[in-house]
Parts: C-alpha cells; structure tokens; sequence
C-alpha cells in the first residue's frame, strides 16, 4: 500500500510513496545503531552547533515548510510558519540547556564520592502524527539529539513530505548520517520496529488507542516508553473573569489548528450568571471565523486533515444531537470541495452522548453550566482524559482550588493551554504518562545513573541496602 501525500482542500493526491521493504527497514536499523555508537561520543558544543543550525534553516525557510504542512494536512499557511519558527525554538533551547539538565549532580552519602550521571539509551523510535507534523517531531528529536541518543522517526502516513523534510534539516545541519531518519512505513511494521533490540526506546503522539497498542508492545519488550495521547481539556469561566477576553481566547483555544489539536479546549465550563453573556460573545466569534483554503492568509479555519477525520467528526456530533444535544451555530459540512466542517457550538449534552466522553477532533465547542467551582471541577474531572485545562478566575482561592483539584497535567489560570520548551508537557489518566519539555523531556529517554566510588585506603563505610 502506498503512502500517499493528499490535499485535504480538495481531496487530491498530490504524491505517494512506496513503503520501505523488510531489507531497506534492516539497513536503516543496523546504520542508526552504528550511528548511535559514534553520536554518543560527540560532545555538547558539536551538538548544539549542529542543532543551532538547524533552527537556522527552520527560521530561513519556514515558508518552504508552511506550505509543505498545509499542503499535506491543511492547517492555515500563517499557523504552519509559526510551526516552524516554532521547531526553530525549541532547537534552541536545547542547544543551549542541554549540557546543564545533564551534567553529573553531586550527592553527599558515605562513599568518597558520589553522583548521579546521565547517559543516552540508544535509537529511540518517535511514532507521529499529523497534526502538528514539524512540532511534535522537533520536541522529541532536539531533546533526544542533544542527550546523545539518535532517531528513528515512523510519522503518520499522509504527511510523508513533511517527515522527508525533517530528515533532510537535519542532514543540512550537519548530523551524521544515520543519527536521525524517516522510516516511510506503514503502521503495520510498528510492531516489529519496537521488537528489535537495536530499538532502546519508544515514543508516540497520537490516539488513545493507538498509544495502548504501542504501549503495550514496549511493555511487553520491557523498553521505555512515554505517551502523550488524548485530551478533552475543560476551559473553565468564573464569576470574576473578564469574560470579553475569556470568550475571545476560547475561540482561538478551540479552533487552533483548525480544532486538531489534542491540548485545544474542547469543553467550556461556565458559570451560571455569567454563562449567557459568554454564549452569546463566543457563539459569535466563531460564527465570524473564516472557513476556506488554507493557503489564503484570510482563512480562520482550513479542512480537516483527511476524509476519516472529517466523517468521524460529524458522526459524533449527529449522534450527540440524537441523544438531545442542541446546535447553536455549525453542525454540518459546509457545501464545498475538501474535508471542511463549520465552526460548531453545542449545548444541552447529555452523559449518554458521544460529544460528553469522547474527543472530538475538529471545530467543535461543547457548553456546560455550572453553579460553583465545585461543580466545574467535579464536571471537568469527570473525564477519563487528563491532558490539560484552563480556569479564568481572578479570585485567589478559587484559582488555588483549580490548581489542587483538576487532574490534568497542566493547568493553566486565565490563559490559554500552549505548550512551551521551557516547561514539562504530558497528561495523566488516558492521556497518557512520561513527560516532553524541559529537564523533564530530556531525562526521559536517558539512563540516569548512579556513580559511588570509595578512594583506595579509605575504610569500608558502605550501608546495607
């Protein structure tokens, strides 16, 4: 089967690539194991040189890759530019952080010495999807290049130009050969990539079904493993936000990345007195957005990335009306060529619809009222997901209560959820476990190591275990 490059605007291939044969999967194993034997021993300056350069062909040919990413999935032009200036950052900061996240930390005990020391595992496969395709391979690849370990990247099928292109900025920026490359195969050879030896270490961004399956395998193969999945992020709004600017944010919030986003607020909890002026401002401002070619810098919202997501979207939102949802505005698939979907609001959802436990992948807001912080915090717990949130309140105690009592893995107060270098990103729940970002990300895939050492002549001071 092929892998096939396919415009979302108008359902067009725009290329297909043949899948790697078992023999070209085995050359590229055994060169990533053999590139990693001499990456490892390159030192951090030689990295973040080579990293740094990398960000600089991200910054000076971002538009190249905009237009490759909204070719392939469809985001608008401008959002995908800052994608890549975005890659440029994170490439950044981990050439000029890593050395100190990973340097020997000393620790007092009974030995002469004492200290723990970090060490890179290997080839780490990242398993990727397309709805970020620049960002979510760049957050794995900056950290796991400069910890010395190298790169096996099985992105999502219909983004094969944009994996193409990532192995090639590295490659430009002077890493070796072998030290980070795009496997082009299908999802069925997953498996057998985790299985094999050379393989120290797994990776996936994707569906919570697919990172059970991945997961799974890991487990049962005993390698490392981290997961970022799911999410069906509460946006809550309380009596004392400034709700002109909570409605504005929820807007962006929702429709970031024409709604595909796994961090994008899908379920916005309003207080009582305060809920119909925030319907009626939100209701509006997404009734405004443009929806039209994501290569027109005028354009809000692009197409879904492909067919599937788009029928999978609007089947959960007419089952959910089924099960007595109420439609304030969208709803349907506006009459045109390519995979779009109106900017849609739904109220009234009861527990029994899809729209109340599911994530919905796409442009589409879900209202609840509530009464208290109480309420908002028991309805937006009551999720299996628990990737982040967002509480606007400008009460202190109440925003105390959100940052104690959400289960998420971030919260965010009168702000909208992004992810940043600078900070752990990851979920908890069925969104998943293990950390991306920061000193967090780096030490994932590293062997953290424990160093005593007792000088010759020195008594024998050892402690039992």
């Amino acid at each position: 089967m092929a892998i096939a490059s396919i415009n979302p605007a108008t359902g067009e291939t725009i290329c297909s690539f043949e899948p790697l044969s078992d023999d070209l999967i085995e050359e590229k194993l055994s060169l990533s194991a053999s590139a990693f034997n001499e990456h490892r021993r390159t030192t951090f300056a030689e990295r973040a040189r080579r990293m740094t350069l990398a960000a600089e062909i991200l910054e000076d040919e971002k538009q190249k890759f905009a237009r490759i990413m909204t070719l392939e999935m469809g985001k608008p032009l401008k959002a995908a530019a800052d994608e890549a200036a975005k890659c440029a950052w994170v490439c950044r900061y981990y050439a000029e952080w890593a050395e100190r996240f990973l340097s020997d930390e000393e620790v007092e005990t009974n030995a002469t010495r004492s200290y723990i020391h970090y060490q890179p595992l290997g080839p780490v496969l990242a398993v990727m999807p397309w709805n970020f395709p620049f960002w979510q391979v760049f957050r794995f690849a900056a950290p796991a290049l400069m910890s010395g370990n190298v790169g096996l990247l099985k992105h999502a099928s219909n983004v094969p130009q944009c994996a193409i292109s990532i192995e090639d900025i590295f490659r430009r920026a002077g890493f070796a050969e072998g030290v980070f490359q795009t496997l082009l195969v299908g999802s069925d050879k997953v498996e057998r990539l985790i299985d094999d030896e050379r393989v120290r270490a797994v990776t996936l961004t994707g569906s919570e079904a697919a990172g059970s399956q991945v997961a799974s395998r890991a487990g049962k193969q005993l390698k490392k493993s981290v997961m970022e999945l799911g999410g069906s992020d509460p946006f809550i709004v309380m009596p004392s936000a400034d709700v002109e600017e909570a409605a504005r944010t929820a807007v962006k919030a929702r429709t970031i990345n024409n709604g595909q986003s796994c961090i994008a607020a899908k379920r916005f909890i309003i207080s009582d007195s305060i809920y119909d002026e925030f319907e009626r401002r939100f209701v509006e401002g997404m009734r405004a957005l443009k929806v039209g070619d994501p290569l027109d810098e005028g354009t809000d919202i692009g197409p879904l990335a492909t067919r599937q997501v788009l029928e999978d979207l609007d089947e959960q939102v007419q089952k959910s009306v089924a099960a007595g949802a109420r439609i304030l505005c969208g709803g349907h698939r506006p009459e045109r060529q390519g995979f779009y979907y109106a900017p849609t609001v739904m109220t009234d959802i009861p527990p029994n619809a899809p729209a109340y436990s599911e994530e919905l992948f796409g442009p589409v807001a879900l209202l609840f009222r509530v009464r208290d912080a109480g309420e908002a915090i028991r309805l937006a717990n009551d999720s299996v997901f628990g990737l982040a949130s967002s509480a606007w309140t400008n009460d202190t105690t109440e925003a105390e209560r959100f940052i104690e009592e959400i289960e998420a893995g971030s919260v965010f107060i009168n702000g909208m959820v992004a992810s940043d270098p600078r900070l752990p990103f990851g979920g908890i729940k069925r969104s998943g476990y293990g950390r991306e970002l920061s000193a967090s990300g780096i030490r994932e895939f590293v062997n953290i190591k424990t160093i005593w050492i007792k000088e010759a002549g020195e008594s024998n001071r050892s402690e039992t275990e």
